[in-house]
């Protein structure tokens, strides 16, 4: 109604917090005037978000929707660099009507409530995609599934990401194939034993080998959930790293340093001798090959006179018969006054089927018929 007056755009506050996942879901049913008796219930409707003023989402948040009768997610984890107010601008595009609808979503991103979560646990569920684990009654449902391998305590969701932004490849279209999401849950009680054998290097060291991982307790995602056990990671943030040594500034000026030793004078060099010598002697070796070659063909001629002398008579007899004959077929050819030998006659065409009888060849028939 908003929208319809004026062309005022409705707007909904949202509050993500830092370091806690983020997760709105976009219903077409809260853009575009669909009414609960509605007899098309699956509306084919597509959404672009954008950052109010900005081409793209900020770099935190994340935009899905696996088909235009599905619904769309906007995810993803804020830091503390995003504290703040952003104002993201959704539109829905209607597909069969084709009407469009603004919407802004004004997120306030504040300071997490409750306890602080330092342990941290990734990880890689095979079994789902990132839009069937967004809905929070899937999200929780893991969170249910973890705790009877963790320590029971608080856990949260961290962040969820798929895993083909993680470099992942997109699964064959076959029934059962999933792209696989990464889901980082955190905690406020230490690792249980069992997770700290899976995520240990001598499991990481099994799995790089080909053998399975050590797991020492009884896999409780099963059957809801298929979690890659060698793609779990452990981030233990209790204990503060230690701070790195302070770089000091000095004056810009190198010390000096016995080893190094630049030069403090160039001599001049004279370059006109390495220029003729790399002109020169290639232009030499190649006018000496070609006084060589020259040599040898025009120099080195026998001649016709001295070839016949070295060819034996029998030799030069035979050759000139086949010349001489050759001669007189060419003068016969040219002439055509002499019949054809009977040898010749074409009395049965391949290619056309037509027979000639013999007494047909006279003297202005060609030797050799014509191919067309």
């Amino acid at each position: 109604l908003l929208s319809r007056l004026g062309g005022i755009v409705a707007q909904q506050m949202l509050y993500p917090f830092i370091g806690r996942v983020f997760i709105h879901t976009l219903e077409p049913a809260s853009f575009l005037d669909l009414p609960d008796t509605d007899p098309r219930p699956n509306t084919l409707v597509t959404f672009h978000a954008n950052l109010l003023g900005h081409p793209d989402l900020p770099r935190w948040l994340r935009y899905t929707q696996r088909s235009p009768s599905q619904p769309g997610f906007l995810y993803g984890t804020p830091t503390l660099e995003d504290r703040g107010q952003q104002i993201i601008e959704v539109i829905a595009y209607n597909r069969e009507s084709f009407e469009t609808t603004r919407q802004r979503l004004v997120l306030l991103v504040g300071e997490p409530e409750g306890p602080s979560l330092p342990y941290e646990a990734e990880f890689l569920v095979q079994s789902h995609d990132v839009e069937e684990v967004l809905p929070s009654p899937i999200g929780q449902h893991f969170l249910t599934a973890l705790g009877g391998l963790w320590v029971p305590g608080e856990l949260q969701l961290l962040n969820i990401t798929s895993a083909l932004d993680r470099g992942g490849r997109v699964p064959l279209p076959i029934e059962g194939r999933k792209e696989g999401v990464y889901i980082q849950v955190g905690s406020s009680r230490p690792f249980s034993t069992c997770l700290k054998v899976v995520g240990s290097p001598a499991s990481h060291d099994r799995c790089t080998q080909g053998q399975p991982p050590l797991l020492s307790c009884y896999d409780s995602f099963v059957p809801h959930f298929r979690v890659d056990w060698c793609n779990v990671s452990l981030v233990d943030k209790s204990v503060p790293a230690l701070p790195g040594p302070v770089p000091t500034w000095g004056s810009g000026i190198l010390e000096h340093d016995p080893y190094f030793c630049p030069p403090t004078e160039a001599p001049d060099r004279d370059f006109l001798t390495d220029a003729l010598i790399t002109l020169l002697v290639p232009l030499l070796v190649a006018l000496l090959l070609t006084l060589i070659l020259a040599y040898i063909m025009c120099c080195r001629r026998e001649g016709v006179l001295k070839r016949n002398l070295a060819t034996s008579d029998i030799q030069m007899v035979h050759h000139s018969t086949i010349h001489g004959n050759t001669e007189e077929l060419r003068q016969m050819a040219a002439n055509r006054t002499v019949p054809r030998p009977l040898s010749t006659l074409p009395m049965f065409n391949v290619r056309t089927g037509e027979r000639l009888p013999p007494c047909s060849d006279i003297a202005q028939v060609p030797l050799i018929l014509d191919q067309h």
